[in-house]
């Protein structure tokens, strides 16, 4: 009875241990999630200036006057293409050397990952400033290498794709790591099967890796689709939006109109506009998971 008695005390002490704990992440998801997206939402219907106490409301003009605005547009494509390219090059880096990884250099690897993985877990302030000093059109070292002659930060034409070499550089580490793990965990015997049948490199990796890749593909996509359309440190310390406006991303747009012009309304119906783009494309990601019955 006793036993039994201990048994209980510790079960309800269990209980009571999750319950603090699942009354914790509501009370966090609710301060830190639930209000800030409520308080945009509020906010972009209102014509607001918290330095003055002004929050009057005016409907939908500031989804008006922010449809209507050329730099939006103008960022809403520069985000797409720096997300695009970002992307594209992460996965494709990524898989490639998690290939290399798995095979040729297989005795390495614990090497390289944590080579390759250190950009990663670098902070993105000290990883900006650096490439900064890369890109220096007098003593660079990007341009002393390829014996180039680039102002990079500071022309309207290479300004976003140099923040893109250098984000794809910090964050392919990522993508390696995750691939490498998935392809970790295929089952040999496919491959053996392959090989019997006498399939070469190239119909294993197009009919076997790639498929059985596809959880773990979709899983580095979404977030990386998420991650990208949010950018913005970068921006901010590598060029500011410029020159000109020729970085301006939609995450520094909103940056710009709520803490350097005061128009919180407008930069609410701006972040609204993103959390949208955001939800539309995971779940479009999602969906095609599931038509496709893949399981993480």
């Amino acid at each position: 009875m006793v036993m039994i008695a201990s048994i209980q005390n510790k079960f309800k002490n269990f209980l009571s241990l999750k319950n603090v704990a699942i009354a914790f992440l509501v009370i966090y998801f609710a301060i830190f999630m639930v209000y800030p997206i409520s308080k945009a939402f509020i906010g972009s219907f209102y014509d607001w200036n918290p330095l003055i106490d002004q929050f009057n409301f005016v409907g939908l003009n500031n989804f008006k006057e922010v449809i209507g605005d050329g730099l939006f547009w103008n960022s809403i494509k520069n985000t797409l293409l720096f997300t695009s390219f970002s992307v594209s090059f992460r996965l494709v880096i990524g898989l490639g050397l998690a290939m290399l990884l798995h095979s040729k250099l297989a005795k390495y690897k614990s090497f390289f990952n944590g080579m390759f993985y250190m950009p990663t877990i670098t902070p993105l302030v000290a990883v900006s400033f650096v490439w900064m000093w890369m890109f220096n059109p007098q003593f660079g070292l990007i341009n002393n290498i390829f014996h180039l002659d680039i102002n990079w930060l500071n022309d309207p034409k290479y300004a976003l794709p140099a923040i893109t070499i250098m984000t794809i550089w910090k964050d392919f580490g990522y993508a390696t790591v995750i691939f490498l793990a998935g392809l970790m965990g295929l089952p040999k015997d496919v491959y053996e099967a392959a090989d019997v049948d006498g399939a070469s490199g190239f119909k294993k990796f197009t009919n076997i890796t790639l498929p059985l890749l596809k959880p773990t593909t979709i899983f580095i996509l979404i977030t990386s689709l998420i991650s990208y359309l949010q950018a913005y440190v970068q921006i901010l310390i590598m060029t500011e939006g410029g020159p000109g406006t020729s970085t301006y991303v939609i995450s520094y747009l909103i940056f710009d109109e709520a803490f350097v012009k005061y128009n919180f309304g407008t930069a609410s119906a701006m972040s609204m506009i993103l959390f949208v783009i955001i939800a539309i494309l995971t779940a479009i990601m999602f969906k095609v998971t599931e038509e496709r019955k893949i399981t993480p």
